[in-house]
C-alpha cells in the first residue's frame, strides 16, 4: 500500500488557510496520515506558482484543490492513492 505525500500550501494571515489547515487535518487523521504545510512567504518558486490559488493541497505532487478545501474529494483522493501498489 503506497502512502501519499500531503502537501497544504499556505500563506501567512489568511482565513481560507486555517479553514483549508483544519479540514486537511480531519481528513488526513480519519486515514491515519500525516501531511505537511508550507508557506509561499518562506518560499519564492512557490509564491510564483500558487499566489493566487492560496491555500492548495497537493497529493504526490499533484494539485487537487485550492481556495476551499472539499474534504470528501480530499478523503476520496487520498483513498485511491493508498489503494495503488507501492
Amino acid at each position: 500500500m503506497a502512502t501519499p505525500e500531503i502537501i497544504l500550501i499556505t500563506k501567512a494571515d489568511c482565513h481560507l488557510c486555517a479553514d483549508a489547515r483544519s479540514s486537511v487535518h480531519r481528513v488526513a487523521q480519519t486515514l491515519g496520515l500525516d501531511w505537511k504545510e508550507r508557506s509561499i512567504d518562506d518560499d519564492a518558486a512557490l509564491r510564483e506558482r500558487y499566489a493566487e490559488e492560496i491555500p492548495v493541497v497537493l497529493v504526490d505532487g499533484i494539485q487537487r484543490d485550492f481556495w476551499k478545501i472539499d474534504e470528501a474529494r480530499l478523503e476520496r483522493t487520498l483513498r485511491r492513492a493508498l489503494e495503488q501498489p507501492s
